[in-house]
Formats: structure tokens, C-alpha cells, sequence
């Protein structure tokens, strides 16, 4: 039996070494090592043999098998190498070179400034929440003192859903202020929240006005609030975003859903107050409007305007990275260009 598996030893090394393809490897290694292979019947006649033959014989048979598993191994290593030797001749392709960088995707820019945006109101105590894009006219217009007839929602070109929910209109949220009521009625005060996302408008497109955009409103309820306060945490907010260098100006303005009302413009950074077509020649550029929640919003909220105060803001996001950066036009936003994307 040995002279057996001397000759097995033989043609399997023999064979072994005259295999020039991967696939003819795994071929060779079933006929040889495989549970149906000679190797394999003669160590399991092992139990016919005598003690002595039967010690001498095993012990040939497993060296064998180990050995010709060794050679298999070093014998795919110098196929897989002749291959890529081949590949690299006829494809052309130089092995020592670096590998090639795997693209790696990035947040975009309005996502990014949403996310500091959240971190800074955040550390002052502000809570984040979601509103719906979908909205109930009463929670857009009617309840923040907008009735049908009034003239501030000609300043709003509203995108109307065909479809009306138990007989209420529906339509896309024309800006996040939407969410005040609703976050009134669901919690008590004191209430510092924010809330962010898309907004629409019926409106066409330029540099500095797009038909969808993004929005964050801030509200915040307690008794004993002042104008001191909203204006402390909105100039607070400008320094930690824009700088203490950048110069703001804040002054009075109208909101139907607040009263006094303001506004807060930055210096604009295109022109540095020279006049551009980015701020309207102006010098400066509006980023929010803001005020204290007027008293029957208060009450529609659930609130007695005789205990309770508060402010409201509302600030469009693009508007932040164009003056940050000095990016003269909205569209950029969405054009999906990677050149302009990758800057950030």
C-alpha cells in the first residue's frame, strides 16, 4: 500500500504542476483530496490492516495529504500571480500605481447650516420639533390673524391643495410660522421651541427668490417676556453664526401674527454695503422677521395674554450661507452642480 501511495504522490505532483488554469485547480483538488479520492478510500481502509502496517501506512497517508495541500496552496498563489501579471500586460494597467479614491458623499450645504443652525438655538434652551409641509389654512393663515380677506396673503402666493380636509382647504405651508399654533396646543408654557423644512411659494425664480426654500421658525412662551428678550437671543444667534464682526441692523416691521413687530438685516457680504443686485442695491440684506406673539394668537393657543408673553421668528435658511459666503444667487441651492456642492 505504500508503493500505492508513492505512485499517487507522483501523479498528483505531476499534474499539479502542469494545471495553467484557476478552474483546472479545484478539478485536481477533488480528484486528489476530495471525499470521493483515492487518498481519501485508502485512509478509511486503514481498519483492515495489522496494527504495525496499519501505523505506518496512516502516518504515510496523512503526510501525504498535508503535503499535497501545501503544494495546492502555492500553486494557486503562482497562478493568481501569472494572471495578474497577464491582465496588467494586455489591459495596460500599472500595479504599482495608487489605488483610485472612493468617492465620498457629503451633507449639503442647506443641511449643514440647518444643523448649526439647531446646535446654537439648542444651547439656549430651545427645543427642536417637526410640523407638517401639508397644511390646514386655518394653521397658515386664519389662526395667526390672516383671515381670507386680508391683504398680507397677496404677499404670500400660496401653492393650494385640491382636496379639503372635513371641509377645511389644505395647502403647502407658505412658511414655517405654520407650526406656532400647533406647538401652543400640544404643550404647556414655558416653551422654547424651533421647527425647520421646506416651504413653498407660487412665485418664479431668481437670484434670490425660488418657488420652494427653506424656513426656521423660533417660539417662545413665559410669563414675563420681553422685546429685550427676543432681540438678546436673535443678536445672540448673529454673533455666534456670522461673527461679532458683522454689522446688523434691526428695526420695526409688520407681521399680522405679532405685535410690535420687527426685522433684522445683516450686512450684505457681496458687496459689503456698497449695493449689489443681491441686496436690491440696499447694503444690507433681511435674514428674519420677528416681534411678540400677538395676544388672540395667544389665546387661539390655548394661552391668557394677561399672564403669558412671548416672541416669534422666522428666518430663510438660504438666505444664511449666501451672506456667509457671498454666493450671489439662490438657484446655486438646487442646481444640483457638483463644483458648487463640493466647496462645502
Amino acid at each position: 500500500m505504500l508503493a500505492q501511495l508513492e505512485q499517487l504522490k507522483q501523479k498528483a505532483l505531476w499534474e499539479l504542476e502542469n494545471i495553467k488554469d484557476a478552474r483546472e485547480v479545484e478539478s485536481w483538488r477533488v480528484c486528489y483530496l476530495g471525499r470521493k479520492s483515492e487518498l481519501t478510500k485508502i485512509l478509511r481502509s486503514l481498519t483492515i490492516l495489522p496494527l504495525e502496517e496499519r501505523k505506518t501506512v496512516g502516518a504515510y497517508a496523512n503526510e501525504l495529504k498535508s503535503s499535497l495541500e501545501n503544494n495546492l496552496d502555492e500553486r494557486k498563489k503562482t497562478l493568481e500571480k501569472v494572471q495578474l501579471t497577464t491582465i496588467t500586460r494586455v489591459a495596460g494597467i500599472d500595479i504599482t500605481l495608487p489605488g483610485r479614491p472612493i468617492p465620498i458623499g457629503r451633507l449639503h450645504p442647506i443641511t449643514q447650516t440647518l444643523k448649526e443652525i439647531f446646535d446654537i438655538f439648542i444651547s439656549m434652551g430651545f427645543q427642536v420639533v417637526e410640523a407638517p409641509e401639508v397644511e390646514l389654512d386655518y394653521y397658515n393663515f386664519e389662526g395667526l390673524n390672516i383671515p381670507e380677506e386680508h391683504p398680507a396673503r397677496d404677499s404670500m402666493a400660496t401653492l393650494w391643495v385640491d382636496y379639503k380636509a372635513g371641509g377645511r382647504p389644505i395647502l403647502l405651508r407658505t412658511h414655517t410660522t405654520a407650526a406656532d399654533l400647533r406647538i401652543m396646543e400640544k404643550l404647556k408654557p414655558p416653551i422654547r421651541a424651533i421647527n425647520a423644512g421646506k416651504v413653498y411659494r407660487y412665485e418664479a425664480s431668481d437670484a434670490t427668490h425660488s418657488p420652494m426654500f427653506h424656513q426656521l421658525d423660533g417660539l417662545a412662551v413665559d410669563v414675563g417676556i420681553t422685546m429685550a428678550d427676543l432681540k438678546g437671543t436673535l443678536y445672540e444667534f448673529a454673533r455666534r453664526f456670522f461673527g461679532e464682526d458683522r454689522k446688523l441692523r434691526f428695526r420695526c416691521d409688520y407681521f399680522p401674527f405679532v405685535e410690535p413687530g420687527a426685522e433684522m438685516a445683516v450686512a450684505c457680504s457681496v458687496c459689503q454695503g456698497s449695493g449689489c443686485r443681491l441686496c436690491g442695491n440696499s447694503g444690507w440684506i433681511e435674514i428674519l422677521g420677528a416681534g411678540m406673539v400677538h395676544p388672540r394668537v395667544l389665546e387661539r393657543g390655548g394661552y391668557d395674554p394677561e399672564v403669558y408673553s412671548g416672541f416669534a421668528f422666522g428666518m430663510g435658511i438660504e438666505r444664511l450661507p449666501m451672506l456667509r459666503y457671498g454666493i450671489d444667487d439662490i438657484r446655486l441651492f438646487f442646481g444640483s452642480d457638483l463644483r458648487f456642492l463640493r466647496q462645502f
